[in-house]
C-alpha cells in the first residue's frame, strides 16, 4: 500500500521533526515525509530532513508582504511535492483561514499542554503558576482558533513541586516525541474520523502514557 506523503512546517531545532524522522525509518510505517518547509532561514530541523536526503526549504515570511501571500507560496510548495497531509513541528506562525481550509482536516500540530488549557505561548509557566497537578501535550488538528480544533492523542505527566518552567518542558516534550508519530500513524492508516468538532479513534493503541478518543461505535 503506498504511504501517505506528508510535509512538514518547522521555524527551529526539530525535535518532534526527528521524532518523526525516525518514525518513517520503519519501512512499515504508513507515511513518509517529502518535504520539510521552514519559514527561517537556517532553522536546524532543515538539516535534519537533508540528513535523511529529505527536501527541505525556505519559504521565509519576512520576505512577502502579507500573510495570504506567505500561506500561498506555503500551499504552492507543499502541492508541488504532491502532499497529502501537513504536519507542524514547532511552525511558529499564526495561520488563516486561507491556509487551514485548503488543508481542512489534512493537518497535524502538536502542543505543549492538555488542551484546551493553556493555549498559546508560554505554556510551562502558565501551568506551574497556575498550580496545576498535571500537564502534557496534545496532537490536534488545527482550525482558525489558535490551538483549537479535534484532539487526537493526548499524554498526561506530573506537575512536580519543584518543576520550573524548563524541567516541565523536557518532561514534556519526551511524550511529545512518543505521540507525535502515533497519531500520525493514526491518520494515515485512515483510522480518525471527524465528526463536528471531536475526532473519533477506530482501534486505540498506544503506550500507557497516551490517551485517545473513542472510536465512534461506543
Amino acid at each position: 500500500m503506498a504511504r501517505l506523503k506528508v510535509g512538514v512546517l518547522i521555524s527551529g531545532q526539530g525535535t518532534n521533526l526527528q521524532a518523526l524522522l525516525d518514525a518513517c525509518q520503519d519501512p512499515g510505517y504508513p507515511a513518509e515525509i517529502v518535504v520539510v518547509l521552514s519559514n527561517r532561514p537556517g532553522a536546524p530541523g532543515l538539516d535534519r530532513a537533508r540528513a535523511f536526503g529529505i527536501a527541505a526549504e525556505v519559504v521565509d515570511h519576512k520576505a512577502f508582504g502579507d500573510r495570504p501571500t506567505f500561506e500561498a507560496a506555503l500551499d504552492a510548495r507543499l502541492r508541488h511535492y504532491a502532499v497529502e497531509l501537513v504536519c507542524h513541528a514547532g511552525f511558529m506562525r499564526v495561520l488563516t483561514d486561507y491556509f487551514i481550509s485548503r488543508w481542512h482536516d489534512r493537518q497535524l500540530n502538536i502542543h505543549p499542554s492538555l488542551l484546551p488549557a493553556f493555549p498559546g505561548l508560554r505554556t510551562h509557566e502558565r501551568a506551574i503558576a497556575a498550580g496545576v497537578r498535571f500537564s502534557g501535550c496534545t496532537v490536534h488538528i488545527p482550525r482558525v482558533e489558535v490551538d483549537g480544533g479535534p484532539i487526537i492523542a493526548q499524554a498526561v505527566v506530573p506537575v512536580l513541586a519543584e518543576d520550573t518552567p524548563e524541567t516541565l518542558a523536557a518532561r514534556i516534550l519526551a511524550c511529545e516525541h512518543k505521540i507525535y508519530p502515533l497519531a500520525l500513524r493514526l491518520m494515515a492508516e485512515g483510522r480518525v474520523r471527524v465528526v463536528g468538532d471531536v475526532a473519533y479513534i477506530d482501534g486505540r493503541a498506544g503506550p500507557p502514557t497516551a490517551l485517545f478518543n473513542p472510536s465512534l461505535e461506543r
